[in-house]
């Protein structure tokens, strides 16, 4: 698997989260990479990489490693659905990071979020872990920032939240993260995918909701 020297080293530090709502999913992220888990090295990395149309992963760990494995993904996949003549199902690009994962695991240093939309099963949400252990659940956050929202995103997170409720949802969560976390931050990316497609929707550090004096 190839290793874009310029990003080995650079971790995305972060706080990365999916979950589910009426007819849709709502993946998101903030924009930090860190340099040994200290030197801010961008304040506006994507980690939102959209692998087909209605599927998204976001990335935590090592920068390289996961941009080497979601590359891989991306092609896989596609080449799967022009074989298929037919979209991918979700969980198999859940599955298929799982395997890269794990067959890797001696040498990656990357977990993922995936998170979509099919005809077969609606908006998704699916864990892959570092050494390819796969879950599913309706809701999920990761990363160093995770730490800080456990309580908020359990005690407000309610199934079947409209589409509104679930932007507000991650937007807080995102928010209280980036606000306690010194290697998260920046901006918060976030992307809705239902049937129709997937919106991308960015909100500037100085127009996230503030919780507390910072």
């Amino acid at each position: 698997m190839e290793h874009d020297a310029a990003v080995r080293g650079v971790s995305t530090g972060t706080t990365i989260m999916a979950v589910t709502f009426d007819g849709g999913v709502i993946i998101g992220s903030d924009s930090r990479a860190t340099r040994g888990g200290e030197e801010v090295s961008s304040k506006t990395i994507n980690k939102l990489v959209q692998v087909h149309q209605r599927i998204f992963c976001c990335m935590a760990g090592s920068l390289a490693d996961a941009q080497a494995v979601l590359k891989t993904a991306s092609f896989q996949l596609n080449l799967h659905s022009v074989q298929m003549e037919a979209p991918p199902r979700v969980i198999a690009a859940a599955s298929l990071l799982r395997k890269l994962c794990y067959h890797n695991k001696d040498e990656l240093q990357a977990g993922f979020i995936t998170a979509g939309w099919d005809p077969q099963k609606g908006p998704q949400v699916y864990v892959v872990s570092l050494g390819g252990m796969l879950i599913s659940q309706p809701f999920t956050i990761a990363g160093s920032g995770s730490t800080y929202i456990y309580g908020y995103t359990d005690a407000k997170y309610r199934p079947h939240m409209t589409r509104e409720e679930g932007l507000q949802f991650v937007t807080n969560a995102l928010a209280l993260a980036m606000g306690r976390d010194n290697v998260s931050g920046g901006v918060a990316h976030l992307v809705v995918i239902t049937e129709e497609g997937a919106e991308h929707v960015v909100i500037p550090g100085n127009k996230l909701p503030k919780f507390h004096d910072e």
